[in-house]
């Protein structure tokens, strides 16, 4: 039997084709109980509707098998080890479905005969079928293009987040820069207030000092 779902182990597409094929066994093998239980007629279209629901169940493991190419390789043994599992599943029905076919005389009964209409019969169910095939896969094609285009559409979101994010940076940068050229535009400001101080500072120095000097010379010439 197929193990339980491991949601992360497996994409979402993926776990959405093995919540699909799990309804599709359900009711694969009731309609194998089904046939089992009926002759005749009854058989017949028993038979054609489990067919019908068989080849849903072998395009979705197709489609499981696409899938699973587009898990991380480090959660896909888990996944490859369920696919079996669903496979063998499978394949057990077929065998099951094809000794019951083969049972021709549950299958026609008392009435079964050759004749012409009755391969007419079977031609038409096999078009319906097909048919019905036909318009489930173009059905999950266009499931997959939504998702495809989904994606797409969270891609260019994601390139224009990026962008502005881009631009957001480089203009960081630029005022950086500019930052910079204020810090060394005021370092020489400042370099040139630190030399000036230090002039005046002196200049004042030499002011005081001729002060005092002639101070002393006053006073020198009034004594003497």
């Amino acid at each position: 039997m197929s193990t339980p779902l491991d949601t992360d182990a497996g994409s979402e597409m993926f776990a959405s084709y093995e919540n699909e094929l799990k309804l599709v066994q359900a009711d694969l093998n009731q309609k194998l109980d089904q046939i089992a239980e009926t002759s005749g007629e009854q058989r017949k279209n028993a038979i054609r509707q489990a067919e019908q629901v068989l080849d849903e169940a072998t395009e979705l493991l197709d489609q499981m098998r696409m899938e699973k190419q587009n898990i991380p390789s480090e959660a896909r043994s888990k996944v490859n080890q369920r696919f079996r599992n669903y496979s063998t599943d499978i394949d057990e029905i077929k065998r099951k479905m094809k000794t019951l076919t083969d049972d021709r005389n549950a299958l026609f009964g008392e009435r079964y005969t050759d004749e012409p209409q009755d391969e007419h019969v079977e031609q038409r169910q096999q078009l319906l079928s097909g048919t019905d095939r036909l318009e489930r896969s173009s059905a999950r094609l266009q499931d997959s293009q939504r998702m495809a285009l989904e994606t797409e559409d969270i891609a260019r979101g994601t390139l224009g987040d990026l962008y502005v994010q881009r631009q957001t940076i480089q203009h960081t940068r630029d005022n950086l820069h500019q930052s910079e050229g204020y810090v060394d535009t005021s370092i020489k400001t400042l370099r040139g207030m630190a030399r000036r101080m230090a002039t005046n500072r002196i200049i004042t120095i030499a002011i005081i000092t001729v002060l005092v000097l002639l101070i002393i010379a006053v006073i020198y010439s009034k004594f003497h």
